[in-house]
Parts: structure tokens; sequence; C-alpha cells
């Protein structure tokens, strides 16, 4: 790992699971500091378990979760919301709330007793709905959208937050493929021009391996492999993480690696 990108967040041996059900155990993960990390793997390997560790909506069984080498479970809630932002898998919003207000739940970890609401909120909720393409939804009620909508309006209330990390759980499920490429590269401006640190679990490996700076590959609960994505993508990786046989090619766009699946794959469907 590049030492000017120290991880100020990470996961040091840790044991994660539900109700007595380990996914992971002795998970030790770092998160390189601004950069973009993707991570893949395929379902139920233990991504968004991972990722609602990292954000403290699971405590680890055993092992630590650590921000800037503090435990996350001493942060007081509004401390850590003000590091890092998620956006879950799922979300309900309350019934009948407005865009413009959900958007600006956002903001609420920065208001204190001595500091209400003020114009630098209005500007940050503004500016993370013009991000996401939904100012002209703000009046509309979240619950009269489509889901492609309703996910770019909690995209919105995180990057509302405004945090220096931001976690991201398959953050483009329900978005057609324009929104995907709009949000992944405003996933990467946020990473490139504010320095904010991106995670973001994705299932299509094309776009994981264009847009991450450091990738990381789970299965079965196990980190297989990580790093930069042109180091460590190989066919042979892909069939061990996915069973899936293909061919890495040069993306003719950027030259990162593109993934063909072998025609043999859907011949074995059949």
């Amino acid at each position: 790992m590049n030492d000017s990108h120290p991880a100020r967040l990470r996961a040091d041996r840790v044991r994660l699971g539900y109700k007595g059900n380990t996914i992971s155990d002795q998970l030790s993960v770092d998160i390189p500091d601004e950069k973009f990390t993707v991570i893949i793997g395929p379902n139920a390997c233990g991504k968004s378990t991972l990722l609602r560790a990292l954000a403290r909506l699971l405590t680890p069984e055993a092992g630590t979760v650590l921000l800037d080498d503090k435990p996350v479970t001493d942060y007081p809630a509004k401390e850590l919301a003000r590091r890092v932002g998620l956006l879950p898998q799922s979300s309900t919003a309350p019934d009948g709330i407005r865009v413009a207000d959900l958007v600006a739940r956002g903001r609420y970890p920065h208001q204190t007793m001595l500091r209400q609401w003020s114009r630098a909120d209005e500007e940050a909720v503004a500016a993370a709905m013009a991000a996401t393409g939904v100012t002209e939804l703000s009046a509309r009620p979240v619950e009269q959208l489509s889901g492609g909508q309703r996910q770019r309006v909690w995209i919105s209330m995180v990057l509302a937050q405004q945090t220096p990390i931001i976690l991201l759980d398959e953050p483009t499920t329900y978005l057609d493929i324009a929104y995907q490429i709009q949000l992944l590269d405003l996933c990467r401006s946020l990473n490139r021009d504010s320095g904010r640190t991106v995670v973001a679990v994705l299932h299509d490996l094309n776009h994981a391996f264009r847009y991450a700076d450091h990738l990381i590959a789970m299965r079965d609960g196990r980190v297989v492999a990580c790093g930069e994505p042109a180091e460590i993508v190989t066919a042979e990786l892909v069939r061990e993480v996915f069973a899936l046989r293909c061919r890495i090619v040069a993306d003719p766009e950027t030259g990162t690696p593109l993934v063909i699946p072998l025609a043999e794959n859907a011949a074995q469907v059949h």
C-alpha cells in the first residue's frame, strides 16, 4: 500500500456474523485513505457485512474496527456520523417525506445546541441534489418516485452529510446505465477533486475494474486478493472468486481490465 495513503479506516481480525451464524472470521481489511476502493465478490460472501461493520452498524463478535487508530465504538454517534457516511443496501423513508427534507437529514450530524440550521446546510443540500440530478424532484414525496429516483435521493442524503469517508453498498442498484456511469463518475470526482475516501460494493466487474484505485475481492467471508486492478485482476482470479471462465483484455477506452465471459459459460447453463 502506498505510504502516502495510509488506512484511516480498517478492520483488525474481526469475526462478523448474525445470530450465531459466522460470515467472516479473522478478517483484516485496510481501506486506503483518499482512494476509491471497490469491494467485489459473489452474493453472500460478506461484502455488505463488512461495510456494515466499518460503519458501526454491526458490532464484531471479536476483533476491532478502527478509525484513526481508535475503535469506532469509542466515538459518539454524531461525531462518527461526521466522519463516515453510509448508503445501506436498502433504506425506508418516513411516510410522506419530501425529497428535500430527506436529503436535509444528512445534515443532522452537524447540528448542535449552538449550531442550528444554517446557510452552509442549505448549500450542502442543494449541491448534493444537483450532483445526483434530483433538484427538480425536491418537492416530491419520496414514496412517489421510481426505484432509480429514490436511489439517487438516498445518495444525495449521504453526500449532504459531507463526510471524508463515504461507504456505498451497491449504489448503482435500480439505476439505468447512464445514471450508473454518472454516479461512478461522481464518486471518482469526489475522490480526486476533494480527497474523499470512497468505498463501494459493486456487482458489475467491468465498472469495478474501470473505476477502482484499490480493489478488494472477497469469497466465503475472506479476502482473496486486494490491490490495484491492473496488478491483481486475472482470468484465474475471476474464476476463483466467481466460478466464471473468462478472458481479460484491455478496455479500449481506459486500458483497465475488461472481463469477457467465455461462450462455454452460457452453453453450460442450457
